[in-house]
């Protein structure tokens, strides 16, 4: 039995948790900052970074006892340390760094985006690979060939905006609170998908990027007319702001998808899994589900508790990096960028 404690701090959320064997979660402990974060409509950077250093102590504390283990259960220390925003992975890897020297346990460097492409098989007895892995947040779109736990590569990426961060700005359009895609998502319940014919950029024939900047533009001029850029919120009704919001989700799922089949069709794999923050949403997975049945491909999307940064994913992937003593030394530095293969 290998005991993995996963520190995760990319971005707003401060998350421990503590997992056995890569699959048995026995704690998953996140402290949100959204509503730190709520007043400007997205995070800031500073801001998120201050937060964690106040409320590390009492997460890896919380994590530690609710999963019932002491320093001496523990085999490794899993922390991400890239990518993200660097501010908030210093404070992460700082205090990993620390507790693996205090602890003398060895010291795990986990990619976040590819614990979020594994995070599907958190708690799944059977294999899932190989699989085309689709990530999407609020940071990252990407699509990943997944052979193994440690064989993952990169098929194509967001060359401008990532899914998430296209909700948040269209929600902030809109009017809507932060974070935009449960908001548009409580929205678009009794709004016409195709109320609105929103463009759906595909780029090149075979292309496996993504692009998001054209739908906000397009969302901007159906909400205060062609060329303008104010005056059309005070006259929209509920049923147009519904409509809205439900067309493009519409727009941003079809398109995930078909890149999606894409990469499957380029790839032969069989089956699709989904994570990151964006894979909470019910439509996205309604649509790959039956996308994925219609094909019979088997489809895994991450457990709910696992799509928001998570510290039970680091764990999960540090868990196959310790099994082949892949491990980090105390110089380990925080970068924001992400592995390319």
């Amino acid at each position: 039995m290998t005991t993995i404690l996963g520190i995760e701090t990319s971005c707003d959320e401060t998350a421990a948790a503590v997992v056995i064997d890569g699959r048995d979660v026995r704690s998953n402990i996140v402290a949100s900052q959204v509503e730190l974060h709520r007043k400007y409509g997205g995070v800031v950077p500073e801001i998120a970074s201050r937060a964690h250093i106040e409320c590390f102590d009492a997460v890896i504390h919380e994590a530690m006892t609710t999963a019932g283990v002491t320093p001496a259960d523990i085999d490794a220390i899993a922390v991400t340390n890239r990518p993200g925003l660097v501010g908030s992975l210093l404070i992460g890897v700082t205090a990993a760094k620390t507790l693996a020297w205090v602890w003398d346990k060895p010291l795990i460097a986990v990619d976040h985006v590819l614990a979020h492409a594994i995070s599907p098989s958190i708690g799944v007895a059977e294999n899932l690979w190989p699989a085309v892995g689709l990530i999407v947040s609020g940071g990252h779109t990407s699509l990943y060939r997944v052979t193994d736990f440690l064989s993952v590569e990169l098929l194509g990426s967001t060359i401008d905006d990532a899914a998430g961060e296209a909700f948040d700005k269209v929600a902030m359009m809109l009017g809507l609170p932060y974070p935009g895609g449960p908001s548009i998502q409580r929205a678009a319940d009794g709004g016409d998908p195709k109320a609105v014919d929103f463009p759906r950029t595909l780029l090149d024939r075979d292309s496996l990027d993504f692009s998001f900047s054209g739908i906000k533009t397009a969302v901007l001029y159906t909400i205060h007319g062609k060329g303008k850029t104010s005056g059309g919120l005070e006259t929209m009704s509920p049923q147009r702001l519904a409509d809205i919001c439900a067309s493009f989700q519409a727009a941003v799922v079809d398109v995930l998808v078909k890149k999606t089949m894409r990469a499957v069709a380029q790839t032969g794999a069989t089956s699709v899994v989904i994570g990151g923050g964006v894979a909470a949403n019910k439509a996205l997975r309604e649509a790959l589900t039956e996308t994925c049945a219609d094909r019979n491909l088997r489809f895994a999307a991450a457990p709910m508790p696992y799509c928001v940064d998570n510290g039970a994913m680091i764990a999960a992937l540090g868990y196959h990096l310790h099994q082949r003593n892949q491990y980090a030394s105390l110089d380990l530095a925080a970068s924001g960028t992400t592995m390319r293969s």
